[in-house]
C-alpha cells in the first residue's frame, strides 16, 4: 500500500491537481495500454477537490493548493481534542491546542493513519504518480457484469515503505467506474483485502463511494478474489463508510 513518505505523497497530489488533462492517447496507448482506460476513469470519478468528511467517528479534511497540500484529522473524546496535520514538509499534532513533542516512531504511525484514510478515500483519483506501475490485465464479468482489470504496484523509490503491496482495481466496463478494488499487503503478518463498493456519489465534482470490506487468506491470488466473490466465500470484516462528505472553499 503506498502510505505515507512525503515525496510520492507530492508526486500523488501534483498529479491528482491535474487528473484531467488532456492526453495523447495514441502516444500514451504505445507506452501505456492503460492510459485510454485511465481517461475514462478520471472523466468517471471527477477530480479531487477541497473536503470534510466524518469516518469513524472523527472529523477529516483534505485540500489542495497547486502542489501543495493538507490532510486534517480532528478527534474529540473524553473532553480531549486531538487534531493531526499532515502537509508536504511536516506533520504536527496538538492536544487541546497544544503542540506535542512526537518520538519519529509516533509521528510516522499518526501521520501514516491520517494518509491512509485520505489516499483510500480518494481511489482512484491517484493512480497516475510516477512511482506507480500499471498493468491491464484480462476483462473478466462479476455477477454477469463485464469489468476491465488494472493491477498496481510500486517502485521502491518513491512508492512508500510499503512499496511491495499489491494493488487490482475492477472498472465497470460501461460506466467506468470503480465498484471493487483488493490488494495485498506485508506487514503485521501480511494479509489480504477485497472491496465491494456502494453508494457511490458524486459530490461537487468528486466521486465519493462507501465500501464492504472483506478478507481472505494472505496468500489468496487477488484475480481469484472475485470468484470468491460471487462464491460467498470471502469472510465480510467492516463497512468503510464516509459520511457527512461536504466541500469547502480553503482560505489562507
Amino acid at each position: 500500500m503506498q502510505l505515507k513518505l512525503y515525496p510520492f505523497i507530492l508526486l500523488l497530489l501534483i498529479y491528482g491537481c491535474n487528473n484531467n488533462a488532456p492526453l495523447n492517447v495514441e502516444e500514451e496507448n504505445s507506452v501505456d495500454p492503460t492510459s485510454k482506460l485511465m481517461e475514462q476513469v478520471y472523466l468517471a470519478h471527477g477530480e479531487l477537490g477541497n473536503y470534510s468528511f466524518k469516518f469513524r467517528g472523527n472529523d477529516y479534511s483534505f485540500s489542495f493548493d497547486g502542489d501543495e497540500f493538507q490532510y486534517k484529522k480532528s478527534t474529540l473524546k473524553d473532553s480531549v481534542f486531538t487534531e493531526d496535520l499532515l502537509t508536504n514538509d511536516l506533520f504536527e499534532r496538538r492536544v487541546d491546542w497544544v503542540l506535542q513533542d512526537l518520538s519519529q516512531e509516533d509521528s510516522d504511525k499518526y501521520s501514516e493513519s491520517l494518509n491512509s484514510v485520505v489516499y483510500f478515500t480518494c481511489l482512484p483519483l491517484n493512480l497516475n504518480a510516477p512511482a506507480v506501475n500499471r498493468a491491464l490485465k484480462p476483462q473478466i464479468s462479476i455477477n454477469n457484469t463485464l469489468y476491465d482489470v488494472i493491477e498496481v504496484t510500486f517502485d521502491e523509490e518513491g512508492g512508500g515503505k510499503d512499496h511491495d503491496d499489491v494493488f487490482y482495481y475492477w472498472f465497470n466496463n460501461e460506466t467506468h467506474i470503480m465498484d471493487f478494488m483488493a490488494y495485498s499487503y506485508k506487514v503485521n503478518g501480511g494479509g489480504v483485502r477485497f472491496r465491494e463498493a456502494y453508494n457511490s456519489r458524486m459530490i461537487d465534482g468528486m466521486r465519493f463511494q462507501d465500501y464492504v470490506n472483506y478478507s481472505a487468506p494472505a496468500d489468496t491470488p487477488l484475480d481469484s478474489l472475485p470468484i470468491l466473490f460471487e462464491q460467498k466465500k470471502l469472510e465480510e470484516l467492516s463497512l468503510i463508510v464516509a459520511e457527512q462528505v461536504a466541500p469547502f472553499n480553503k482560505t489562507k
